[in-house]
Protein backbone atom coordinates (compact mmCIF):
# COMPACT_ATOMS: atom_id res chain seq x y z
CA UNK A 1 0.00 0.00 0.00
CA UNK A 2 2.78 2.42 0.85
CA UNK A 3 4.52 1.68 -2.44
CA UNK A 4 1.31 2.40 -4.37
CA UNK A 5 0.87 5.72 -2.60
CA UNK A 6 4.47 6.67 -3.30
CA UNK A 7 4.12 5.84 -6.99
CA UNK A 8 0.91 7.85 -7.16
CA UNK A 9 2.61 10.83 -5.51
CA UNK A 10 5.54 10.62 -7.89
CA UNK A 11 3.21 10.40 -10.90
CA UNK A 12 1.28 13.45 -9.73
CA UNK A 13 4.52 15.35 -9.13
CA UNK A 14 5.74 14.42 -12.61
CA UNK A 15 2.49 15.62 -14.18
CA UNK A 16 2.77 18.96 -12.37
CA UNK A 17 6.35 19.42 -13.47
CA UNK A 18 5.48 18.66 -17.07
CA UNK A 19 2.58 21.10 -16.94
CA UNK A 20 4.90 23.81 -15.62
CA UNK A 21 7.43 23.08 -18.38
CA UNK A 22 4.72 23.31 -21.04
CA UNK A 23 3.47 26.56 -19.53
CA UNK A 24 6.97 28.04 -19.67
CA UNK A 25 7.41 27.00 -23.31
CA UNK A 26 3.99 28.32 -24.30
CA UNK A 27 4.67 31.64 -22.53
CA UNK A 28 8.00 32.01 -24.35
CA UNK A 29 6.60 31.03 -27.75
CA UNK A 30 3.51 33.19 -27.26
CA UNK A 31 5.63 36.20 -26.40
CA UNK A 32 7.81 35.80 -29.48
CA UNK A 33 4.78 35.36 -31.71
CA UNK A 34 2.96 38.41 -30.34
CA UNK A 35 6.09 40.54 -30.65
CA UNK A 36 6.86 39.47 -34.21
CA UNK A 37 3.29 39.91 -35.42
CA UNK A 38 3.07 43.32 -33.75
CA UNK A 39 6.10 44.63 -35.59
CA UNK A 40 5.00 43.15 -38.91
CA UNK A 41 1.58 44.80 -38.53
CA UNK A 42 3.09 48.21 -37.80
CA UNK A 43 2.35 50.49 -40.74
CA UNK A 44 0.52 47.74 -42.64
CA UNK A 45 -3.22 47.38 -42.98
CA UNK A 46 -5.95 49.54 -41.43
CA UNK A 47 -4.83 51.89 -38.68
CA UNK A 48 -7.38 50.58 -36.18
CA UNK A 49 -5.81 47.11 -36.33
CA UNK A 50 -2.48 48.43 -35.11
CA UNK A 51 -4.16 50.58 -32.47
CA UNK A 52 -5.95 47.60 -31.00
CA UNK A 53 -3.07 45.14 -31.34
CA UNK A 54 -0.55 47.46 -29.68
CA UNK A 55 -0.64 47.37 -26.70
CA UNK A 56 -3.70 45.21 -26.03
CA UNK A 57 -2.33 42.00 -27.57
CA UNK A 58 0.67 42.30 -25.23
CA UNK A 59 -1.59 42.98 -22.26
CA UNK A 60 -3.81 40.04 -23.17
CA UNK A 61 -0.74 37.80 -23.34
CA UNK A 62 0.31 38.75 -19.82
CA UNK A 63 -3.21 38.28 -18.50
CA UNK A 64 -3.55 34.84 -20.08
CA UNK A 65 -0.13 33.66 -18.90
CA UNK A 66 -0.64 34.96 -15.36
CA UNK A 67 -4.15 33.56 -15.00
CA UNK A 68 -3.04 30.08 -16.12
CA UNK A 69 0.07 29.85 -13.90
CA UNK A 70 0.28 27.10 -11.30
CA UNK A 71 1.33 29.45 -8.50
CA UNK A 72 2.15 33.05 -7.67
CA UNK A 73 5.89 32.55 -8.11
CA UNK A 74 5.35 30.80 -11.43
CA UNK A 75 3.03 33.61 -12.51
CA UNK A 76 5.89 36.03 -11.83
CA UNK A 77 8.40 33.92 -13.77
CA UNK A 78 6.21 33.10 -16.75
CA UNK A 79 4.78 36.58 -17.24
CA UNK A 80 8.29 38.01 -17.09
CA UNK A 81 9.44 35.41 -19.63
CA UNK A 82 6.49 36.16 -21.91
CA UNK A 83 7.05 39.92 -21.64
CA UNK A 84 10.78 39.66 -22.35
CA UNK A 85 10.28 37.30 -25.29
CA UNK A 86 7.58 39.61 -26.71
CA UNK A 87 9.92 42.59 -26.46
CA UNK A 88 12.78 40.58 -27.96
CA UNK A 89 10.58 39.49 -30.84
CA UNK A 90 9.44 43.06 -31.37
CA UNK A 91 12.99 44.43 -31.35
CA UNK A 92 14.29 41.67 -33.63
CA UNK A 93 11.60 42.21 -36.24
CA UNK A 94 12.02 45.97 -35.92
CA UNK A 95 15.78 45.73 -36.41
CA UNK A 96 15.22 43.79 -39.62
CA UNK A 97 13.11 46.72 -40.83
CA UNK A 98 15.80 49.21 -39.83
CA UNK A 99 13.85 50.72 -36.93
CA UNK A 100 15.45 52.04 -33.76
CA UNK A 101 15.02 49.69 -30.80
CA UNK A 102 13.90 52.30 -28.28
CA UNK A 103 11.53 53.77 -30.83
CA UNK A 104 9.76 50.44 -30.79
CA UNK A 105 9.61 49.58 -27.09
CA UNK A 106 9.81 52.97 -25.42
CA UNK A 107 11.55 56.30 -25.47
CA UNK A 108 14.53 55.02 -23.45
CA UNK A 109 15.68 52.35 -21.03
CA UNK A 110 13.28 53.68 -18.40
CA UNK A 111 10.40 53.23 -20.85
CA UNK A 112 11.49 49.64 -21.45
CA UNK A 113 11.64 48.94 -17.72
CA UNK A 114 8.20 50.49 -17.22
CA UNK A 115 6.76 48.32 -20.00
CA UNK A 116 8.18 45.18 -18.41
CA UNK A 117 6.90 46.16 -14.97
CA UNK A 118 3.41 46.85 -16.36
CA UNK A 119 3.20 43.52 -18.18
CA UNK A 120 4.45 41.52 -15.20
CA UNK A 121 2.16 43.42 -12.83
CA UNK A 122 -0.88 42.63 -14.95
CA UNK A 123 0.11 38.98 -15.03
CA UNK A 124 0.30 38.86 -11.23
CA UNK A 125 -3.07 40.60 -10.95
CA UNK A 126 -4.53 38.04 -13.37
CA UNK A 127 -3.28 35.22 -11.17
CA UNK A 128 -4.76 36.88 -8.08
CA UNK A 129 -8.18 37.03 -9.74
CA UNK A 130 -8.37 33.27 -9.25
CA UNK A 131 -9.03 33.89 -5.56
CA UNK A 132 -12.72 33.72 -4.67
CA UNK A 133 -12.64 36.46 -2.04
CA UNK A 134 -12.29 40.22 -1.76
CA UNK A 135 -8.70 40.12 -2.96
CA UNK A 136 -9.82 38.44 -6.16
CA UNK A 137 -12.47 41.12 -6.66
CA UNK A 138 -9.87 43.81 -6.04
CA UNK A 139 -7.46 42.26 -8.55
CA UNK A 140 -10.19 41.94 -11.20
CA UNK A 141 -11.19 45.55 -10.61
CA UNK A 142 -7.57 46.65 -10.95
CA UNK A 143 -7.18 44.75 -14.23
CA UNK A 144 -10.29 46.39 -15.67
CA UNK A 145 -9.22 49.80 -14.40
CA UNK A 146 -5.79 49.48 -16.01
CA UNK A 147 -7.33 48.75 -19.40
CA UNK A 148 -10.04 51.41 -19.11
CA UNK A 149 -7.53 54.00 -17.91
CA UNK A 150 -5.38 53.35 -20.96
CA UNK A 151 -8.43 53.79 -23.19
CA UNK A 152 -9.28 57.09 -21.49
CA UNK A 153 -5.70 58.29 -21.87
CA UNK A 154 -5.57 57.47 -25.58
CA UNK A 155 -9.09 58.70 -26.41
CA UNK A 156 -9.05 62.03 -24.54
CA UNK A 157 -7.56 65.01 -26.39
CA UNK A 158 -4.70 66.65 -24.53
CA UNK A 159 -3.79 63.60 -22.46
CA UNK A 160 -0.32 62.07 -22.57
CA UNK A 161 -0.92 59.25 -25.10
CA UNK A 162 -3.81 60.94 -26.89
CA UNK A 163 -4.56 59.62 -30.41
CA UNK A 164 -7.29 61.39 -32.35
CA UNK A 165 -8.09 58.35 -34.51
CA UNK A 166 -8.46 56.08 -31.46
CA UNK A 167 -11.92 57.54 -30.79
CA UNK A 168 -14.61 56.28 -31.15
CA UNK A 169 -14.20 52.87 -32.80
CA UNK A 170 -11.13 51.30 -31.13
CA UNK A 171 -11.83 53.06 -27.82
CA UNK A 172 -15.40 51.77 -27.58
CA UNK A 173 -14.38 48.24 -28.62
CA UNK A 174 -11.59 48.00 -26.04
CA UNK A 175 -13.74 49.62 -23.35
CA UNK A 176 -16.52 47.07 -23.82
CA UNK A 177 -14.04 44.19 -23.92
CA UNK A 178 -12.51 45.44 -20.67
CA UNK A 179 -15.89 45.38 -18.94
CA UNK A 180 -16.63 41.91 -20.30
CA UNK A 181 -13.24 40.73 -19.08
CA UNK A 182 -13.96 41.96 -15.55
CA UNK A 183 -17.25 40.05 -15.55
CA UNK A 184 -15.58 36.91 -16.89
CA UNK A 185 -12.91 36.97 -14.19
CA UNK A 186 -15.48 36.61 -11.38
CA UNK A 187 -17.76 33.63 -10.79
CA UNK A 188 -20.71 35.15 -8.94
CA UNK A 189 -22.91 38.21 -9.22
CA UNK A 190 -21.63 39.83 -6.04
CA UNK A 191 -18.01 39.50 -7.11
CA UNK A 192 -18.77 40.88 -10.55
CA UNK A 193 -20.57 43.91 -9.16
CA UNK A 194 -17.76 44.62 -6.71
CA UNK A 195 -15.10 44.23 -9.41
CA UNK A 196 -16.99 46.51 -11.80
CA UNK A 197 -17.43 49.13 -9.09
CA UNK A 198 -13.73 48.99 -8.24
CA UNK A 199 -12.84 49.30 -11.94
CA UNK A 200 -14.96 52.44 -12.27
CA UNK A 201 -13.53 53.97 -9.10
CA UNK A 202 -9.89 53.19 -9.94
CA UNK A 203 -10.14 54.34 -13.56
CA UNK A 204 -11.98 57.50 -12.47
CA UNK A 205 -9.23 58.32 -9.98
CA UNK A 206 -6.60 57.72 -12.63
CA UNK A 207 -8.38 59.95 -15.14
CA UNK A 208 -8.73 62.71 -12.53
CA UNK A 209 -5.05 62.51 -11.58
CA UNK A 210 -4.02 62.47 -15.23
CA UNK A 211 -6.18 65.50 -15.98
CA UNK A 212 -4.64 67.34 -13.03
CA UNK A 213 -1.16 66.40 -14.24
CA UNK A 214 -1.86 67.60 -17.79
CA UNK A 215 -3.34 70.82 -16.41
CA UNK A 216 -0.10 71.46 -14.53
CA UNK A 217 -1.51 71.06 -11.03
CA UNK A 218 1.19 68.50 -10.23
CA UNK A 219 4.71 69.99 -10.49
CA UNK A 220 6.19 66.93 -12.23
CA UNK A 221 8.31 66.89 -15.36
CA UNK A 222 7.19 64.66 -18.25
Amino acid sequence: MNTTIEYTDFAEYDRRQRAIERHLLVAFAGGLTVGLIGTLLAGNGPGWVGQIYDPYAYLALSLAVGASASGFAWALVTTFLAAVSALVGTMAAGALHGRDIFEIVGSDAAGLNWTLALLVGLGLLAYTTRRQDGWGDLAAGAVGAALIADVVDRATPGFIESEQSFWPGPAVAIGLMSLILVLALRRNTRGRLRALALSVVFSGLFAACLAAFVAGWFPLAV
